[in-house]
């Protein structure tokens, strides 16, 4: 993997057709890295934290984490458009970021369930502001035919970061036993960081401006975007399967708490079954990107998906050992498929002029999806129990996989939206 810290602040564009991968990418991956150390410490615990500490039930679970999963769709197209609209998708970042950090201070100051599901909806509000403004940067540093890799960097790096939260939350609770409220504050301190970088080393790129100069590279007025510019088939094919497939994806939180339930698992071992799917990740993340990048993004969209399917029949074994290990792989593999692939399809298939608001409405509605899901699948858990429930989902993922599979294999075809001349 060729690498390329070439790009300064005032870079506004790829890097050219080297293949390598920009400066911008890896700095906003650094930033995911240590915002998601600030993330996935507290997610690791909230399930406990909820379901032990709080004392919910499965269905309240699903309840809070149906917000996590879903909340940010609330803002995401609004986060969206207003990088696309004010053409400054860093700053539009730099707010979601921020207001994420803050969700870790009052975690300290709040313990009941409805406090604790406000602060989670804030967290989720920040996240969904941030993400598509975040994705619009990689996609205006980076080169088209490579988008796969700059993205599956980004998420290896933003990995990284995923297995280290949780991997600090397990020595902070080791050393702690549940000390909750010492995982939330080494989380913010994580988060501070984060932001400084963003802040203080991340270019402020504008991808519509860039696109408006001239030859002589002198700036023209550039066209305020219109979300009509979002009316493209291939899109709405793609928010079609986003929509079913997400509604059929079970919460990370619902798959640990079976394998904890089926293996009997001390509390203190629990956050190390995120760092398992998040090494897994990690080691796929570029490969499946560049193997997107390849044979086509929507091929390896869907491979995740049957990816997923066989992560629930693992989970839903009765014997656990190497079936705990294989959940946790697939897992991994699904995210590593899917996560920066949405990104990288709903970008393609977008005008230039609103590409952070095409990726955005990906992404919210995949969030909504999953929002409906973790609340469908905390009541099948409740009414049939672990096992049936999981396999009812991926059942019905199947059938999803066999009725959409064509349809999203049509969207390797053809080639990327438009740009249109200033």
């Amino acid at each position: 993997m060729y690498l390329s810290l070439r790009e300064g602040r005032k870079t506004e564009g790829p890097a050219g057709g080297s293949g390598r991968v920009a400066g911008t990418v890896l700095l906003l991956g650094l930033v995911s890295l240590l915002t998601d150390v600030s993330s996935e410490s507290v997610a690791a615990v909230l399930p406990l934290y909820l379901t032990g500490a709080l004392g919910l039930s499965p269905l309240a679970y699903g309840f809070v984490d149906g917000v996590y999963q879903g909340a940010s769709a609330v803002v995401r197209i609004l986060g969206g458009w207003l990088a696309d609209r004010g053409d400054h998708p860093k700053w539009v970042a730099v707010g979601g970021y921020g207001l994420s950090a803050l969700t870790r201070l009052a975690l300290l100051a709040v313990s009941g369930f409805a406090a604790v599901t406000a602060v989670v909806t804030v967290d989720r509000l920040g996240k969904g502001l941030r993400t598509a403004p975040r994705d619009a940067m990689i996609m205006a540093a980076s080169d088209d035919a490579t988008l796969g890799r700059a993205f599956g960097t980004h998420r290896a790096l933003d990995t990284v970061g995923a297995a280290i939260g949780p991997l600090l939350a397990f020595v902070v609770l080791w050393q702690l036993p549940d000390s909750y409220h010492s995982v939330f504050v080494v989380s913010f301190a994580f988060a501070v960081v984060g932001l400084a970088v963003l802040v203080l080393a991340v270019p402020d790129l504008r991808p519509r401006r860039s696109r408006a100069r001239g030859p002589a590279s002198t700036p023209t007025p550039a066209p305020r975007p219109s979300l009509r510019l979002l009316r493209d088939p291939r899109l709405a094919r793609l928010l079609l399967a986003a929509a079913v497939l997400g509604l059929l994806t079970v919460g990370d939180g619902f798959l640990y708490l079976s394998l904890q339930q089926r293996d009997d698992l001390a509390t203190a071992w629990f956050p190390l079954l995120y760092v398992g799917t998040n090494l897994a990740y990690l080691a796929l993340a570029i490969p499946l990107g560049r193997l997107g990048d390849r044979v086509g993004r929507a091929k390896v969209f869907l491979l995740g998906h049957v990816a997923l399917l066989a992560s629930y029949l693992a989970a839903a074994g009765p014997v656990g050992g190497a079936t705990t290990l294989l959940c946790l792989l697939l897992l991994g593999t699904y995210y590593a498929a899917t996560d920066g692939i949405l990104a990288a399809l709903s970008g393609r298939l977008t005008h230039p002029d609103v590409r952070a608001s095409g990726i955005a409405t990906a992404q919210t509605v995949q969030a909504l999806a999953r929002f409906a899901s973790s609340l469908l699948f905390g009541l099948l858990w409740f009414t049939l129990g672990r096992t049936p429930a999981l396999l009812v989902v991926a059942a019905a993922l199947l059938v999803a996989l066999l009725a959409l599979g064509r349809l999203v294999l049509r969207l390797d075809r053809g080639g990327a939206a438009p740009v249109a001349t200033p």
